[in-house]
């Protein structure tokens, strides 16, 4: 998925002042897709854009940088940063369509270079306190199978693996990417699961020939997402703490996706911003198709969720049950960590 004006990128913001302040976190860094680069695409020859300013939302506080933006330094730097690339996808070979876009290995070296530029600043120990009280958050996983296993009718990942190894295939290329950040010092690490992928507009103008959200791509989402929650389940197991936190996109947006009226949404089939059937074909442009009220629509464009919909998945990142959030939800580590 490539970026629309509208994203996640709320959920990368920074809490409370830093230096392990009463109940937040010392920075906020990102290490994600497109739905939250916040510019580091726009520095870069590529298709997959991220154009629009980032908007505050739940946990508040100053926006973190893009990496490659020239601000990112001085005392911007304990900020936190913002590694995201729009395109990217757990494997490498994701995203190839949009030529320059910073790959998930590229995310860590930058992840460990910019822990070097922060020691220059404050000292190796005190980058190492900054790094481990900091909320690091990771989404990747949708791309995999829209711009790669999806992609065109027959490609070679699909002639390669059937659906279910190669989500196999994801999940243990993705548990190595968490050992690495848990290696280079995370320790609060969010982690969010695909959406319903074959419930987006851009899906449904596609593949669906009846408005219902497209089997194939709908099944990839049924079948990744619990395989995630189990690998992080066996991971924290294995290092004996709750590193990694399950954000479970699928059923959060399901709700709204199924019920959108119990939700303030006319629609979650409809992009607010977009063309062809259901607004779903191309990307959002100054020759869209838009609609009056934005608010009203539970996708932006064709891949993205709007801001509204976005609100509700980040108060469910706050205060959600167990049924979206395992093993515990952000307040509950705010709390917790509040008190160590």
């Amino acid at each position: 998925m490539v970026s629309g004006t509208h994203h996640l990128l709320a959920r990368c913001r920074r809490h409370g002042r830093g230096g392990g302040s009463s109940g937040g976190f010392s920075g906020i860094l990102c290490v994600r897709d497109s739905l939250v680069d916040n510019g580091n695409n726009n520095y870069l020859i590529t298709t997959a854009r991220a154009d629009s300013p980032p908007r505050r939302q739940a946990i508040g506080g100053e926006t973190t940088l893009p990496y490659l933006s020239t601000e990112l330094r001085g005392p911007k730097l304990l900020v936190g940063a913002n590694f995201a690339s729009a395109g990217i996808g757990i494997l490498n070979d994701t995203g190839i369509q949009f030529a320059n876009i910073i790959r998930m290995y590229k995310q860590l070296e930058w992840f460990e270079e910019y822990q070097r530029r922060v020691s220059s600043l404050i000292g190796q120990q005190q980058t190492q306190v900054l790094v481990n009280k900091a909320l690091v958050l990771v989404t990747v996983g949708g791309n995999d199978f829209v711009n790669n296993y999806f992609l065109t009718p027959i490609t070679i990942r699909r002639l390669q693996y059937n659906l279910q190894d190669y989500s196999q295939l994801l999940i243990s290329e993705f548990r190595m990417i968490l050992q690495r950040l848990y290696s280079l010092g995370a320790r609060r690490v969010l982690v969010t699961g695909t959406g319903p992928l074959g419930c987006t507009p851009a899906e449904i103008a596609l593949r669906s020939p009846n408005g219902q959200c497209a089997d194939e791509v709908q099944r990839a989402a049924s079948i990744f997402n619990p395989l995630l929650i189990n690998m992080i389940a066996d991971l924290n197991k294995e290092l004996g703490s709750d590193v990694f936190v399950a954000v479970n996109a699928l059923e959060r947006q399901y709700d709204f996706i199924n019920n959108p009226t119990a939700f303030g949404f006319v629609t979650s089939k409809v992009a607010c911003c977009g063309q062809g059937p259901y607004n779903g074909l191309g990307l959002c442009t100054a020759a869209s198709n838009i609609c009056e009220n934005r608010s009203q629509y539970a996708f932006w464009d064709p891949f993205h969720p709007s801001e509204r919909a976005n609100r509700i998945i980040v108060q469910t990142i706050m205060s959600g049950s167990e049924k979206y959030m395992a093993p515990m939800n952000l307040s509950t580590i705010m709390e917790l960590d509040s008190r160590a």
